[in-house]
């Protein structure tokens, strides 16, 4: 992010919108569709950071994060939020992979348009994002636990706080 801030800027103002911005959706909800995302796309420093912002807005449950990751539909989780994270994961593999049963699942079980909505581009986004932090070949810490103190200051200060942006605040370095 620090090599193009003129690109870093536009990028963090999105995942503060999305993330922490207003929504039906609370911010761990949202963190927790960040982090399946990448994880399914196998973005090691986005699943672990947003995962981390996640497990502090779900008063430092990391083992709630872990379960997510590993089977949103047995994790402890809503079952409206375990169908927009089905979502999500369609999303994932590919927009027309969103089936009108996933959409009416998810209403039947009460997500709003606007909840689903949401859940459609915060996983867009971060197909985006998993996409260009792997692609530069982005140098992240592979201790989970490095994330956990960045994790909270995002979670408390957010993802505009610097020109360095999401990778200096999440890692304490410029990528």
């Amino acid at each position: 992010m620090a090599f193009r801030p003129e690109t870093a800027k536009p990028l963090n103002e999105l995942a503060e919108i999305l993330l922490r911005g207003p929504s039906p959706l609370s911010p761990g909800e949202r963190e927790l569709i960040a982090t399946y995302v990448s994880s399914r796309n196998d973005c090691f420093f986005c699943q672990t950071i947003h995962g981390a912002v996640a497990a502090y807005h779900f008063g430092g449950n990391e083992q709630l994060v872990l379960d997510v990751k590993e089977s949103a539909e047995g994790a402890p989780i809503s079952d409206k939020l375990k169908a927009l994270l089905a979502i999500a994961g369609a999303v994932q593999r590919g927009g027309k992979n969103v089936q009108p049963s996933d959409i009416e699942r998810a209403r039947r079980l009460g997500a709003t348009d606007l909840e689903i909505h949401d859940t459609v581009l915060i996983a867009a986004a971060f197909c985006m994002y998993n996409r260009y932090v792997d692609g530069l070949a982005t140098w992240a810490p592979r201790e989970p636990e490095a994330y956990r103190d960045s994790g909270a200051r995002l979670a408390r200060e957010g993802y505009v706080e610097s020109t360095n942006g999401l990778a200096a605040s999440a890692t304490g370095n410029a990528s």
